[in-house]
């Protein structure tokens, strides 16, 4: 039996993928801190692994443990990262210092996994063709226009750079689901009538369904070619306006009023929140780095090299998906 550590299990993506490992009859590890939140980790096969990321040594002593000496994690799944901070220096300490201390770990620790797989983003390429609408393919030349999509290429980089733990990166475009708070946002304005949208120029958007990258987890973990990029997403793309009407479908609303808000109307209001948030000290949602993702006109996505290397298939269209995120919605009381 496959011996699997999920690094970032309390986050959305991360608990379903510790429960996709379940459900394929692996030994499955949750690594998280001490402060994460258990919620969606009850599972009683589920072992715990709590993990400081301020230091390698401190990682190191977590490992060690954990599991005895001698005995190693045969994969590793390291999907710890801040999508939205207080301070964007902390995009850079969160999302590439984290992985570089843990890899750090590994090696002082002798606990070398068969594979490591990398959660990255398709922000880590940043905008491209917003004139044709190309799709974006792994061999598209990364130009990062936020210091979110900045960390996340370091950290591939990082991975990159060494030789001794194999891996396999992601390079993921929007995930939504059940338990999702950013999405939620979205559905919960369309529920009141309101559709908020930006700029004025087309905009095609790519979907990923949270039990569709878990699946995708394993099968590249059981099948993929290591020292691979892929990009992840259901390969059809929908408008913003495809996106409203399945949303208003699902929510049961006739009429739903969309509302353009004008590329520099956003940088205003991004602006304000983060300043806000910095206040605070809260994480805003809303920041000056969100802004450059939102005005993004393109996020097709070419998936063919995930689909040729380990037959990866989104078996969840949007449809479907958004259907299934507003039941849950529903039945839990958020909606």
């Amino acid at each position: 039996m496959k011996k699997v550590l999920v690094v970032g299990a309390g986050g959305f993506a991360g608990g379903f993928i510790v429960e996709e490992g379940l459900r394929r009859g692996y030994e499955v590890w949750a690594g998280v801190r001490a402060t994460t939140s258990r919620q969606w980790l009850t599972d009683e096969r589920i072992h715990f692994v709590e993990i400081d990321f301020t230091d390698s040594a401190t990682i190191a002593g977590s490992l060690r443990a954990a599991l005895p000496e001698g005995e190693k994690w045969d994969w590793i799944v390291f999907n710890l990262g801040a999508t939205k901070v207080v301070r964007y220096s902390d995009f850079d300490s969160i999302n590439y210092g984290c992985l570089n201390n843990f890899l750090n770990s590994l090696h002082a620790t002798s606990k070398i996994p068969e594979r490591l797989l990398y959660m990255s983003s398709l922000s880590a390429v940043g905008p491209r063709d917003e004139k044709n609408y190309n799709p974006i393919s792994e061999e598209t030349i990364p130009i990062p226009n936020t210091r979110y999509g900045s960390s996340k290429l370091k950290a591939e980089l990082r991975l990159m750079s060494q030789s001794e733990i194999p891996y396999i990166i992601f390079r993921c475009t929007g995930i939504y689901g059940p338990r999702d708070h950013d999405y939620f946002l979205m559905f919960e304005s369309i529920k009141k009538g309101f559709d908020f949208t930006v700029g004025y120029r087309p905009q095609m958007l790519s979907f990923l369904y949270v039990e569709d990258l878990a699946r995708a987890v394993y099968e590249a973990l059981e099948k993929a070619p290591t020292g691979e990029v892929y990009n992840i997403a259901e390969p059809q793309t929908y408008t913003q306006k495809e996106f409203r009407k399945l949303s208003a479908e699902a929510l049961g609303k006739r009429f739903v009023m969309p509302v353009a808000v004008p590329v520099w109307g956003l940088k205003a209001v991004t602006s304000v929140a983060g300043a806000w948030g910095m206040w605070r000290k809260k994480p805003s949602t809303l920041n000056s780095d969100k802004y450059h993702i939102m005005k993004q006109r393109n996020w097709r996505v070419d998936t063919s090299k995930a689909e040729r290397d380990f037959g990866f298939r989104a078996e969840v269209d949007l449809r479907e998906g958004i259907r299934r995120s507003v039941e849950w919605y529903k039945k839990e009381g958020w909606l």
